[in-house]
């Protein structure tokens, strides 16, 4: 069903707490709602000085655009820096890097894997930071930390000091994900939170265009004072630094410190996003709310998602350039063709959201953003690598782009389906280190003994996409039991989709308390 006029009114009990913040002081509305983060509460206090009001479509359509200026540019820009320079390697690859650092064996796939072993280890401490510190702030500093780090791995002559720099890459980086998840569940409502993480999580497919452009304009380069390889790092690096230095100007927080708004606009923004019932942000570290996330099948289901995903994508993202070469194409045509793969790549991630937003289907979705890659890896398999083949064999490597896709559609199950901030905290470092996890054990699943058609790697690819589809039809089973038990309780007669309320009149009265989703009886499960 296509997306409903977002129509938020102030009657009947939602009006009595809206009221009450009016009248009332914000110590006795923190009362009434004791898990409500302070300065969230004296926030929305502040709405006595704005008439309670219908927010009709051209309202939200502008509240959208002036949200997406200040938020979705920075994810946007700030993910594709992130996917160009960790993909920089890979271009590397091919540059002449492995023979003037003098690297052997499985030493190359070590360069891919310890990023993620870094993300593997700093992946709950970042969460906590995220939830901690001004998001902005911290998200810029990091963002200029990578970029530094990135211009130093030009001046690395063998494989300790490129795992050193690799390793602090991994760090900084590792900041990107949760914090784009939870910016998506501070500002924009669950019905528009996967076309926002597909909009991010697309720059994966710009950056192969983009990068192998580059690359490709790089590689032309001759007689410089360093390497083509150098030059691609330290160019990628010093732009990256000098964007992080823009998120310190340009990002807001949150709404309470977008000063950039005005203060009716700000609350409205606030309001937007009352239905979703995740709250804006709570800083205040919950125990009872880690238990519940560690207890919780659906936060286990979609870290598995998550890490099954991820092994494949770990693999092909660093080896991608060395399979296709192996065809038979040249260099330069492997650059090139790394645009094509950019592109069905951006093709997978908008139409999975666009579709998953349409129909309000996002595991079904997820399920069929499966197949394509079971059929290219089946081809992988079964075809050997002829002058005759080598065309069918690039097209199934391209069918094996839907990764990304799954991507997208489970961390929009994630960012909708955990409420309570701690649990957030958790659930998000859990999808991420199994992403990390993921990522960190596909490369070594290509054995250098085993190219250049790994043949072994792909048996394993196989296995893990058989458990994401298992895992997929079990969570939609598990949410729609769980969105059945809470309406039977409530005596509430089902809404029209996944993704509505429609027909329950919810009041959303506790969206801002920092409940859970098992705690809210208004919360509801989307699938």
């Amino acid at each position: 069903m296509a997306a409903q006029p977002l129509d938020i009114k102030y009657d009947e009990p939602e009006a009595k707490d809206v009221r009450s913040l009016q009248s009332g002081s914000i110590l006795d509305y923190a009362a009434q709602h004791k898990g409500i983060d302070a300065e969230v509460a004296e926030f929305l206090a502040q709405s006595s000085n704005v008439e309670p009001r219908t927010i009709d479509e051209a309202t939200n359509k502008r509240l959208r655009w002036l949200i997406h200026k200040r938020i979705l540019l920075v994810m946007v820009v700030t993910y594709f820096a992130q996917t160009l320079d960790k993909g920089t390697i890979n271009f590397a690859s091919i540059m002449g890097i492995l023979e003037d650092t003098n690297l052997k064996g499985q030493e190359y796939a070590w360069l891919t894997t310890c990023v993620y072993i870094a993300i593997l280890a700093w992946e709950f401490p970042t969460n906590r930071l995220i939830q901690r510190l001004p998001i902005a702030k911290y998200l810029g500093f990091s963002v200029m930390a990578w970029g530094a780090v990135l211009a130093c791995t030009a001046t690395c002559k063998n494989f300790v000091g490129l795992i050193i720099v690799r390793t602090l890459l991994g760090i900084f980086e590792c900041v990107c994900q949760p914090a784009f998840v939870f910016l998506s569940t501070m500002w924009y409502t669950r019905d528009e939170q996967a076309l926002v993480i597909g909009s991010f999580y697309s720059m994966n497919g710009f950056q192969q265009c983009v990068g192998g452009l580059l690359a490709y304009g790089i590689a032309h380069i001759k007689d410089a004072a360093i390497k083509n390889w150098q030059v691609l790092f330290t160019l990628y690096g010093c732009v990256t630094f000098v964007w992080g230095l823009f998120i310190l100007y340009w990002m807001p927080d949150s709404p309470m410190h977008a000063k950039c708004f005005s203060l009716e606009d700000r609350l409205l923004m606030a309001e937007r996003v009352r239905k979703n019932e995740t709250g804006i942000q709570n800083k205040t570290f919950k125990m009872y709310q880690v238990v519940e996330a560690i207890l919780d099948p659906a936060v286990w289901a979609v870290t598995m998602i998550s890490f099954t995903n991820a092994l494949p994508t770990g693999g092909l993202g660093a080896f991608s350039n060395l399979i296709i070469k192996a065809f038979g194409y040249t260099v330069l045509q492997t650059y090139l063709l790394a645009i094509a793969q950019g592109v069905i790549i951006m093709v997978f991630l908008f139409s999975s959201a666009g579709l998953s937003r349409r129909y309000g289907q996002r595991l079904v979705f997820a399920f069929i953003y499966t197949l394509p890659n079971v059929a290219g890896t089946i081809v992988f398999l079964a075809v050997p690598t002829t002058p005759h083949t080598k065309v069918g064999l690039l097209l199934a490597f391209y069918c094996m782009q839907g990764f990304g896709a799954v991507a997208v559609l489970n961390l929009a199950i994630m960012s909708g389906n955990v409420a309570g901030r701690t649990k957030q905290v958790i659930a998000s470092s859990l999808v991420f280190i199994a992403w990390a996890v993921g990522n960190a054990i596909g490369p070594q699943v290509f054995r250098d003994n085993d190219g250049p058609r790994y043949v072994k790697a792909f048996v394993v690819h196989i296995v893990v996409y058989g458990i994401q589809m298992v895992t997929i039809v079990l969570l939609r089973l598990y949410l729609m039991r769980r969105n059945a038990l809470k309406r039977r309780a409530q005596a509430i007669t089902p809404g029209e989709t996944s993704n509505e309320d429609t027909g329950e009149n919810l009041t959303h009265k506790h969206a801002f308390d920092d409940l859970t989703d098992k705690e809210n009886p208004d919360f509801r499960y989307v699938y």
